[in-house]
């Protein structure tokens, strides 16, 4: 700012009106012996501009307190101002006045009048001080020098350090460096009223050598970020510019909202030390960041997921062994080995709180229940449940997350449910675990081991985290249609908990109490506008379903409660009355037939008994003799385990030939043909061993095979019968069929008690060890083989 003071202490007239108009100033006050310019723009400032300057009339300039205030009131004034005069009123384009105003002297306002658009007073004088001493020399001549400083700091015009070297007076040099100086209002305001010379060269030095610090500050900072700075680190420069100067000044720095606010949500948070540790130093971090930088976002999403973390919120446990039973018989038809496991697990967290979470392994064919049985198990512990499917999953990262270098990195499957369910301790089901892949990208079967390894899982480390995280309070609970894919160490962490597909009486009691109401609710109906008896149920599930479990018994009742709902809309008022005759009306045509019905009978035919991923199944084996020269043939899309079984059968067949009165040259003088219907379904397994031995007896001796029986296990060259797995699924597949008399072999004998006792009462179980007593009991009339 421009200014300029006279040599010697300007002089007031000898008369002096006893009152002046007040001009108000916002951002400025001004100090005697000083000419400087000033910008009107309030209407009621011009008119006093306009009013003093033709009446050549004084003027007490007085700084505001606010400078918001539009029309200040005297309280919103200093009372401690400068008497000037208006030399020169220049008008400006936009309306507002620049004028040109000389101070002559300091005076104290008093008893404030209103006369006309602006204020007046009356005022008293203040003397200066103009005693001197060397210490206030001494003073005066630090402070020009100073001075100088600045204005090469600064680039001002050289003229302001002639002028500072001029002043005689140190109240003069006072006003002259306070003039162009940075400083806020009261600042200024504080000079012009402090009297005493010493005080307010004191004051102005100090004001004068901050400002000259800040400066110096600056350059040094410059100095040091300026070589390589870009535009996008320019903000940054400047944000670190302020930052330095306010801790240079010990002023403190104002933080960054968002800062507090993360600092807060750590200061509530019961975290483990380690990962407190993480979150402070990446406050830290941040907190020296610029919100303009690509880093910031990264930084911020980081401890986003760090403080949202479910580090000690838990779900209290409903510890009611009776109403956990309760929710279980209702929501399930039967599976009862897997109700009494959860029971058990229940009454051992009763009496023993801190024990870990069981890993258990659901494995059974697709629609018996699994996952629902999840979620009633999460309703029994009164926990939150939360599902995830690893079907297709191949990359391993989705289980352990990806690091934070790369580009939109996140937390694994296991660290986001977590974020989303909100507590420690959730039901968690990982779906389909026996579809995971492996390619390139890893193997999220192994990331899985310490996920579900209680000896690991309670320092869970998740890539993007970067800090243990303890998994031990939660239930995993897998799901799997076959045990083969999943590797062994993985299953070596799991309680593995068969379910079997289901019996026509079961279906038919899931179907009334579980999946019928539900169905006619979600189709707008009612039970009096609809009823579908028990016939036309057992109608659906044998003619329209063939599956282990219920998924399509419930499509089908969902499409008669469509037809129904539709018979409804178009205005029948009157109950529809599913019965068997109608199910084919709306169903369709049978997709399923009998399968015992549909085939003809005969010597070479043979009913086996074969698990799939869906459940049991028949398996016919039909063979058939033709003029050649010895060969065996096999069709049907067969394995190598069932063609090789195949050819022990009729090594064993050959070797017994005498026995079975079989002439040992018909089998050089013919070919034999064995197939296995639904060619174009793979089939492999030992466990059609005893079937395919028995089709070529019977076939070679001219002698059928009872059609009632069905038959499983895998046969040795010496006529020994071995276990196969799956029983209980194959009992219920041939129960499904209406065969009632089954050889199994004995050493599987064992495995009949997973098989309900109401299954096994009207089925008869003929125990093997040998194949003469599979040949015995199965081909008519009966064969003895000397052994």
């Amino acid at each position: 700012m421009m200014t300029s003071v006279s040599a010697q202490a300007a002089m007031l007239p000898e008369e002096l009106p006893e009152r002046l108009p007040i001009m108000p100033l916002r951002n400025t006050v001004l100090y005697p012996e000083l000419t400087v310019p000033l910008n009107v723009e309030r209407e009621n400032s011009k008119k006093l501009v306009d009013d003093v300057h033709a009446a050549k009339q004084w003027i007490l300039v007085v700084a505001q307190k606010d400078k918001r205030i539009e029309k200040p009131q005297p309280q919103d004034l200093y009372d401690v101002g400068a008497l000037g005069s208006v030399l020169q009123v220049n008008k400006q384009p936009d309306g507002s006045y620049q004028i040109l105003v000389r101070a002559a002297h300091k005076g104290r306002l008093r008893d404030f009048q209103k006369s006309g658009d602006y204020w007046t007073a009356a005022f008293d004088v203040l003397a200066e001080d103009y005693e001197s001493s060397a210490e206030i020399e001494a003073m005066a001549m630090n402070l020009r020098t100073q001075f100088q400083r600045l204005v090469q700091l600064l680039s001002l015009p050289e003229e302001l350090s002639t002028l500072a070297l001029n002043v005689e007076h140190p109240r003069h040099l006072v006003y002259v460096v306070a003039a162009n100086l940075t400083l806020n209002v009261a600042e200024r305001q504080s000079l012009l009223e402090i009297a005493d010379n010493q005080t307010v060269l004191e004051r102005v030095t100090f004001y004068l050598t901050r400002q000259l610090e800040r400066m110096e500050l600056g350059q040094q900072i410059q100095n040091k970020i300026k070589a390589g700075m870009d535009k996008r680190q320019r903000e940054y420069f400047l944000r670190e510019q302020m930052r330095a100067i306010q801790r240079e000044l010990g002023e403190g720095e104002e933080r960054n909202p968002e800062i507090v606010e993360l600092s807060i949500k750590l200061d509530d948070l019961d975290m483990p030390q380690e990962a407190r540790q993480a979150a402070e130093k990446e406050i830290e971090r941040l907190a020296r960041m610029s919100p303009a930088s690509a880093e910031y976002n990264v930084s911020r999403n980081y401890l986003d997921w760090l403080l949202e973390m479910p580090w000690s919120n838990f779900t209290e446990d409903s510890l009611d062994v009776r109403m956990a039973s309760e929710i279980l018989d209702k929501d399930h038809f039967d599976l009862e080995k897997v109700k009494r496991r959860i029971l058990e697990y229940l009454a051992v967290l009763q009496l023993k709180r801190d024990i870990k979470g069981p890993i258990l392994c659901f494995v059974g064919p697709p629609g018996v229940g699994k996952t629902s049985l999840g979620q009633s198990i999460a309703r029994s512990l009164g926990r939150k449940f939360l599902r995830i499917s690893l079907g297709g999953l191949r990359d391993e990262a989705e289980i352990r997350g990806h690091r934070r270098t790369y580009v939109g990195a996140l937390p694994g499957r296991i660290i986001q449910g977590l974020r989303r369910v909100g507590v420690k301790n959730p039901v968690f089901m990982l779906d389909e675990i026996d579809k995971l892949g492996m390619d390139f990208r890893g193997d999220p079967s192994s990331a899985l081991l310490e996920v579900l390894d209680p000896e690991q899982n309670f320092a869970f480390s998740d890539h993007y985290l970067g800090v243990p995280f303890d998994l031990s309070s939660v239930i995993f609970i897998a799901t799997a249609n076959v045990l083969d894919p999943i590797p062994p160490a993985l299953k070596d962490r799991m309680e593995v908990i068969e379910i079997p597909g289901y019996t026509e009486e079961e279906k038919l009691q899931i179907a009334r109490d579980h999946l019928l109401l539900p169905q006619i609710s979600n189709h707008g109906l009612t039970t009096e506008q609809v009823s579908i008896t028990d016939a036309a149920i057992l109608e659906i599930i044998r003619s329209h379903t063939r599956e282990a479990g219920v998924r399509n018994l419930e499509r089908n009742l969902a499409g008669i409660c469509r037809a129904i709902a539709r018979e409804v809309a178009e205005g029948r008022n009157e109950q529809v009355v599913i019965e068997p005759s109608e199910v084919a009306t709306i169903l369709g045509p049978a997709r399923f037939l009998p399968e015992l019905s549909t085939r003809s009978w005969g010597p070479g035919i043979a009913t086996g008994l074969a698990w799939t991923p869906s459940g049991g199944d028949l398996i016919f084996i039909e063979a058939l003799r033709t003029h050649g020269s010895g060969k065996l043939i096999l069709t049907g899309h067969l394995g190598d385990v069932m063609k090789e079984s195949a050819t022990a059968a009729l090594t064993y067949i050959r070797a017994h030939a005498a026995d079975l009165g079989i002439a040992e040259e018909s089998f050089e003088q013919s070919d034999i043909h064995v197939h296995v219907p639904a060619g174009g379904i793979p089939k492999d397994g030992p466990s059609a061993g005893v079937p395919l031995v028995t089709a070529l007896a019977s076939l070679m001796s001219n002698r059928p095979i009872r059609r009632d029986v069905a038959m499983t296990g895998e046969i040795t060259l010496r006529g020994d019968i071995l276990p196969v797995g799956g029983i209980k699924e194959k009992v219920l597949a041939a129960r499904r069929a209406g065969i009632r008399e089954v050889l199994i072999p004995q050493h599987n004998a064992k495995d009949l008690i997973d098989i309900a006792p109401h299954l096994r009462e009207d089925m008869t179980f003929h125990e093997i060890q040998l194949i003469s007593e599979a040949l015995e009991f199965a081909i008519e009339p009966f064969v003895r083989i000397k052994d």
